[in-house]
């Protein structure tokens, strides 16, 4: 919902898992959410980051790290790590 000057003013804005596409309710404690920082050639912090969120289901099923491989291999922080099985 937004204010007359354009703010959002939603006291819970729910977000998505990131392998899964499922909403992370508010009653989801086994949630996390990661932030992979950008480096430079120096390797040195750039500011920017990209976010991953996980939900419980994930975590539970013991998928959230080929997760993590598979979504940070298409954005380009990994490589030759994560490989579908076909």
């Amino acid at each position: 919902m937004e204010n007359s000057e354009g703010k959002l003013v939603d006291l819970y804005i729910p977000r998505k898992c990131s392998a899964t596409n499922r909403l992370i309710t508010a009653k989801d404690h086994a949630s996390v959410q990661i932030n992979v920082g950008d480096v430079n050639a120096e390797g040195r912090l750039t500011g920017s980051y990209s976010t991953y969120a996980f939900c419980g289901f994930v975590r539970r099923e013991a998928e959230s790290d080929d997760s993590l491989n598979r979504l940070a291999t298409e954005d380009g922080y990994l490589k030759n790590v994560f490989s579908y099985q076909q």
